[in-house]
């Protein structure tokens, strides 16, 4: 028995079960044939292809893949060694470069490696799910992290570039600029934010046309106002707090009436500047900032949980002891938001109360609070706690 706990506990396990679940889940597409390869794959497949032929990247093609792409034209540059190979082939190996990246930012946090294959072990199901999706949300994920790494390790150049790359993406990335405070060198990164935006703009030009990148980006900004209006009404996205009290209270709720308050309460995390050398409390500000990325994002989908699950990750292995209120919402967590999706959860509430309610926010919402709380109240050491730097 206690073997047996050891080889889960151990580094070759969890690294087989995160790439494998992933393997899996978009193995099974390939080996059904072409036509089961996800939608999402031929949406960035065109993105790349869409910008080398001067082709709006945000209106339908019906006769490549169906939904539209909301990804900017930088990202056309990011998938075009997958996009260049043949499908069955590319969509794998996308996948698990998704999976790699993620698992590359988690190992370098400054935790020990105990504490990060915890997080690996409690967001490989999630991935999974993302996986089976052929997402980009581990890469975003993965740049979120990487922008915290890279300021704590006085790196700020190259954390500006991170924060740049995923808001020139996805918009996401710009949640890193959270971690503005924890900078030693706020200047030198706020040159290299203007110095990583200049160059995330121009360089799609060099696969286009100056033009028609510039236009790209107008008609970039006309679709996410578009898919913002359309994510209020859907039944798959929104699957946030908003959309979570829109399903179950109240149809009509404005996103403002829930995002200032919630912003209010994030902006009161950052009150105790005594701590902000502090590893733990650093580390709350991460979690809180992946989840605060995913809950109140109208375009949230079930997919895009991997963000927020590493949140939740990280928040758990930051509590020394854990209480019961914590194993309560760690194992809330995992049932609602991580197993939900899946086959191991019973369809019959799944489809009658989770996808309709949007309940896989419940959870991510509730550890939040408990994080702001945590930020506000948790009595922290004045150095850094030493049992969660890698010796």
């Amino acid at each position: 028995m206690y073997k047996l706990i050891d080889i889960i506990k151990g580094k070759p396990f969890i690294y087989a079960l995160w790439y494998g679940l992933s393997l899996f889940a978009v193995g099974k597409s390939v080996v059904l044939g072409h036509s089961h390869i996800h939608n999402n794959y031929f949406v960035y497949k065109y993105n790349f292809l869409n910008v080398i032929h001067e082709h709006n990247l945000y209106i339908h093609q019906p006769e490549y893949y169906f939904d539209l792409n909301h990804y900017g034209p930088i990202f056309s540059l990011i998938i075009a060694p997958f996009a260049l190979m043949p499908d069955n082939i590319g969509v794998v190996l996308w996948v698990m470069f998704n999976a790699w990246i993620l698992l590359k930012a988690i190992s370098l946090l400054p935790i020990k490696e105990n504490k990060y294959l915890i997080i690996l072990l409690l967001c490989a199901h999630e991935l999974m799910t993302s996986a089976a999706n052929v997402q980009i949300n581990p890469l975003i994920a993965a740049l979120i992290l990487f922008s915290y790494i890279f300021i704590m390790e006085k790196k700020d150049f190259w954390a500006a570039l991170t924060i740049c790359l995923g808001m020139f993406i996805k918009l996401y990335g710009v949640v890193g600029l959270a971690f503005f405070f924890f900078s030693d060198n706020k200047l030198k990164l706020i040159a290299g934010l203007v110095f990583w935006s200049v160059i995330l703009f121009v360089l799609p030009m060099l696969i286009s046309s100056p033009s028609f990148i510039i236009q790209t980006y107008r008609d970039w900004y006309t679709d996410l106002i578009h898919k913002n209006d359309l994510n209020v009404i859907s039944t798959r996205e929104d699957v946030s707090v908003m959309g979570m009290i829109r399903k179950i209270i109240y149809p009509n709720l404005a996103n403002i009436a829930i995002l200032i308050p919630v912003i209010v309460l994030f902006t009161l995390s950052y009150i105790r500047t005594q701590y902000f050398n502090n590893l733990n409390y650093q580390l709350l500000i991460v979690s809180s900032t992946l989840l605060f990325t995913v809950i109140f994002s109208t375009g949230s989908e079930s997919p895009t949980y991997i963000i927020a699950f590493t949140g939740v990750a990280l928040w758990f292995i930051n509590i020394d002891k854990p209480a019961a209120l914590d194993w309560f919402l760690l194992v809330f967590a995992l049932v609602l938001t991580s197993l939900s999706p899946s086959d191991l959860f019973p369809a019959y509430l799944r489809k009658n109360y989770v996808e309709p309610y949007a309940l896989k926010a419940l959870p991510c919402f509730l550890i939040w609070v408990k994080i702001i709380y945590e930020t506000l109240t948790r009595k922290f050491n004045k150095k850094e706690i030493k049992n969660l730097i890698p010796q």
